[in-house]
């Protein structure tokens, strides 16, 4: 029996970069987490210990410091389609870069220079490169997008077995945290708009689809974004149900006529899918 060595990468994890755009008096704040992986001829790294084929972590580091002040920061999508083709194109042992990007927003407060840290979402970007002239994928999305119905759901006609103890209901809160990624056809969109056009397709779609289950709205969502945004072909979602049971309010002379609700953190369903359209190009094996 042969022991081979099989896929493999490595690179530099998390490194927090914030960029002060400085428009005159006016500045902007871009706030990442940036993740490079690499990958190529990195046979002997493992086998034998030679570290000529490798371009260090550290200096996978500096260069996310250094495009950030060289070329400054504006849709996160071009930032690592720009790191992710430095990494291949600079070094004839590197075949592959992946870039994962994080974005943190913050909203002025008042004046040109104050700001507070955004409650909500987290927007993500995932960049593969073989370099600029070989294949790319970019894929979008967003996280932590916390979403209540606080009534227009219901769920029933589940099977009841020996261990069941849910009852059916036709009017429960339905809530989640949005886990979306959207893949795009190609490389040159307009990032900023399709993000925003891509929130407002999954926020009006959970809003409106009257859901008898997380997994129908799932589908909802998903279709909506794709029949919105035509150059998107693909969106997978992971959404925890967060669940709220009515409280029995009845040991205390009380009628609960679904107002008050215990919001339990844990155990709690997990949904989660894909939806795409039929023409849509092979899934880069990246994405996996």
């Amino acid at each position: 029996m042969a022991i081979v060595l099989g896929p493999n990468r490595y690179g530099k994890a998390e490194t927090r970069v914030v960029r002060v755009g400085k428009d005159g008096g006016v500045h902007r704040i871009k706030d990442l987490n940036v993740s490079v992986s690499l990958s190529g001829a990195m046979d002997e790294v493992h086998l034998t210990g030679d570290n000529s084929a490798v371009l260090t972590t550290d200096a996978q580091k500096n260069t996310v410091f250094a495009f950030a002040g060289k070329h400054g920061i504006d849709e996160i999508e071009d930032f690592g389609l720009l790191l992710a083709r430095h990494f291949v194109d600079s070094q004839p042992t590197i075949t592959h870069a992946r870039v994962e990007i994080r974005e943190y927003g913050w909203s002025r407060i008042s004046g040109p220079h104050s700001f507070v840290r955004d409650g909500g979402e987290v927007r993500t970007a995932l960049v593969h490169s073989d370099g600029s002239d070989g294949p790319e994928s970019v894929v979008s999305g967003l996280t932590d997008l916390v979403v209540l119905n606080s009534t227009g759901s219901e769920f029933h006609g589940f099977i009841e077995d020996r261990y069941t103890t849910l009852a059916p209901t036709n009017d429960r809160v339905l809530a989640t945290a949005v886990t979306a990624s959207w893949r795009h056809r190609g490389t040159d969109a307009r990032w900023g708009e399709s993000y925003r056009a891509a929130r407002t397709a999954l926020l009006a779609a959970f809003a409106e689809t009257h859901s008898l289950s997380l997994q129908q709205t799932l589908y909802q969502m998903g279709r909506r974004v794709l029949h919105e945004l035509p150059e998107l072909c693909e969106v997978r979602m992971s959404m925890p149900n967060k669940h709220h049971f009515a409280v029995d309010l009845e040991p205390f002379g009380l009628h609960n006529d679904n107002e008050v609700f215990y919001a339990a953190d844990r155990p709690y369903g997990l949904i989660e899918g894909s939806v795409l359209t039929d023409d849509a190009p092979p899934v880069p094996s990246a994405w996996h």
